[in-house]
């Protein structure tokens, strides 16, 4: 294989390199540096000790400290930081995503989700393991409309857990179904994920918006479905209450009237790209005006709270763009050194039929979610893979109307992969949101087993959708095709 004779061999300085570049960047990662500075300053060693040091012919040279060569040198990696900050502030493509940001942290104070949580648990209380598919439920419900992780992983774990646990449900199915449903913004469009692929990818937001709906929206459902099946097996894990209140037309009003508020932005969002009225960018925006309006006509937006929601969106947003930045840097000194080139000798080398490649690509990501962080991955691992696709020519339908069905159905597989990341220890955000928000008896253990059969599920869901690519191109295709 590629990567056994590459071992084998005597790699040259510039495959040295890039070796020391992934090495440095992990190692300062494990020691607590900040992801952007661990970044942009391992990228700024390696391209000095390129530049400044060593002669195009990669030997030392004695005066490397020649003026002309220096000053040079210093305008074009001044050039290639103007670039890349003004590419990213100007990129038409990102501005959806402090909009999407500002949507969810705007619906998290419309206290949708608390009205949704009160009349589900009314409805589902008969059913046994209630608690936790209204907890899923309405985790699919705002994946939908919000996208942003931490609030929807602490919103429901603050107002699941407690409940489930004085019903006496098993602690790690608790918070299992919490971590699990929290994560499905990550997926199902709107996604600040998916907005930064497209970027990276150059393909259309339009696009993997409608190819994420599918898959997401089948996560979901396999994970109802393993609570329902669940519950039969094993019924103490999920007992039913003492006090149930008989179901009735004025329960059901209540749950329908909870579900149309989140079910109306969600048509606002996602049927205004389908049906071609506005862009996903554009759309973007009609979404954080409806959030603004629901916590509005809530009555739970003032103006310490509108000020609170406006300053996390500025930190959120400035800490994925400063990641967006300095991971180009990183990326640009990759390709440099010919880091991409090496990366894919190494991944085409190692199978030679095209889907085992990108199995091997997944497996490669998957492994990467338990030590980096998602944002990280897409903005330096699927750049260096999209030469790599696209050379494969996958046979993929896109029926005619997606542009790259290819490249939009790795994305899709890519996204359900990273889903993944959030759970997996030891750099499962997801996991460290929830523990901050849990009850003390509810420990670190607890969660870690609770999420064990999601991730199973995720990596079943994976399967199916690598299996058949028309679950990310078929939607996309009837959306676009009229």
């Amino acid at each position: 294989m590629q990567i056994l004779s590459l071992m084998g061999e005597v790699m040259d300085l510039n495959q040295w390199m890039v070796l020391c570049m992934f090495l440095g960047f992990i190692y300062l990662l494990f020691r607590g540096i900040p992801v952007a500075y661990a970044l942009v300053g391992i990228s700024l060693v390696f391209i000095v000790i390129g530049e400044f040091i060593l002669d195009p012919n990669r030997r030392i040279i004695e005066e490397f400290i020649e003026y002309d060569r220096v000053r040079l040198t210093y305008q074009r990696l001044a050039a290639v930081g103007g670039r890349f900050f003004g590419g990213t502030i100007n990129n038409p493509v990102l501005v959806a995503l402090p909009m999407f940001i500002f949507m969810g942290l705007m619906l998290d104070q419309s206290g949708v989700a608390q009205r949704m949580m009160r009349s589900m648990q009314v409805l589902f209380g008969a059913v046994r393991g209630g608690l936790a598919l209204s907890v899923m439920l309405i985790g699919i419900i705002l994946a939908a409309s919000t996208g942003v992780i931490g609030a929807s992983v602490v919103l429901l774990g603050v107002m699941g857990i407690p409940t489930m646990l004085e019903q006496n449900y098993n602690s790690p199915v608790a918070a299992g179904t919490v971590a699990a449903s929290g994560t499905l913004g990550i997926l199902i469009p709107p996604s600040i994920m998916l907005v930064i692929m497209s970027d990276q990818l150059a393909i259309s937001l339009g696009d993997l918006f409608m190819g994420a709906l599918l898959p997401g929206l089948m996560l979901g459902g396999l994970y109802v479905v393993y609570l329902i099946v669940y519950g039969l097996i094993n019924p103490d894990a999920m007992p039913l209450p003492e006090n149930r209140e008989p179901v009735s037309m004025k329960i059901i009003g209540e749950v329908a009237l909870s579900v149309l508020p989140p079910f109306s932005l969600i048509m606002l969002v996602l049927g205004s790209i389908f049906f071609g009225f506005a862009t996903p960018t554009e759309a973007s925006g009609l979404g954080a005006l409806g959030a603004t309006l629901l916590a509005l006509f809530s009555k739970n937006l003032n103006m310490p709270v509108f000020k609170e929601v406006m300053l996390q969106t500025l930190k959120t947003s400035g800490y994925i763009v400063g990641i967006f930045i300095t991971a180009s840097f990183f990326a640009f000194v990759l390709r440099r050194y010919g880091g991409d080139e090496i990366i894919e000798g190494i991944v085409l080398g190692a199978f030679d039929n095209p889907y085992m490649v990108v199995g091997f690509i997944l497996f490669i990501i998957f492994c990467l979610g338990f030590l980096l962080d998602w944002i990280e991955i897409t903005l330096i691992i699927m750049p260096l893979m999209l030469p790599v696709i696209q050379s494969l020519e996958l046979a993929v339908n896109g029926f005619g109307v997606v542009g790259d069905p290819s490249v939009v159905w790795f994305a899709i597989l890519v996204a359900v992969t990273l889903q993944t990341s959030f759970l997996t220890p030891p750099v499962g955000f997801a996991l460290f949101y929830l523990k901050g928000v849990c009850p003390p008896e509810v420990t670190l253990g607890h969660i870690y087993r609770g999420v064990i059969p999601f991730v199973l599920l995720q990596l079943f869901g994976l399967g199916l959708v690598f299996a058949f690519p028309a679950l990310t191109t078929w939607l996309p295709a009837v959306a676009y095709g009229n």
